[in-house]
């Protein structure tokens, strides 16, 4: 699938809408990563999937991997923190529903940038940590 050009810099896109696109980011990288492990019960698949894609989880990820980010990307990460959204966090606390939306925030505007390399890697950082977790 080819990209289409941008109508506009990411340096400025609404960080909601970074998280926006972040989120779905994620969450395809997520669900590759696990069909290739070889999960195939949808079951398990969504179970597992939860433990990677939640705000707790996603928080826990960007509190590991804030000392490591660049500036450029910490400012993604304040802007994505600070927005104000309109809705209201579910089965998560307000603090981890932020770093959420701020590690969503970075992922999309990774992705928008074009910066494929540094994407894989934060994503396999990602699922390093959450996998620690569960291994350690």
């Amino acid at each position: 699938m080819q990209r289409e050009e941008l109508t506009r810099d990411p340096k400025s896109t609404n960080p909601l809408v970074l998280a926006f696109l972040g989120d779905a980011t994620y969450a395809h990288c997520v669900r590759y990563h696990l069909i290739a492990r070889g999960l195939v019960k949808p079951n398990q698949l969504h179970k597992e999937a939860n433990r990677y894609v939640s705000a707790k989880a996603q928080a826990h990820i960007l509190l590991t991997l804030l000392p490591t980010l660049t500036e450029e990307e910490q400012a993604v990460v304040r802007r994505g923190r600070n927005a104000k959204s309109g809705s209201v966090a579910k089965n998560a606390d307000i603090i981890d529903y932020r770093h959420a939306t701020a590690f969503e925030a970075l992922i999309g505007y990774l992705y928008l940038n074009g910066h494929e390399d540094r994407l894989a890697e934060i994503v396999e950082q990602a699922f390093a940590i959450v996998e620690g977790v569960r291994n350690g």
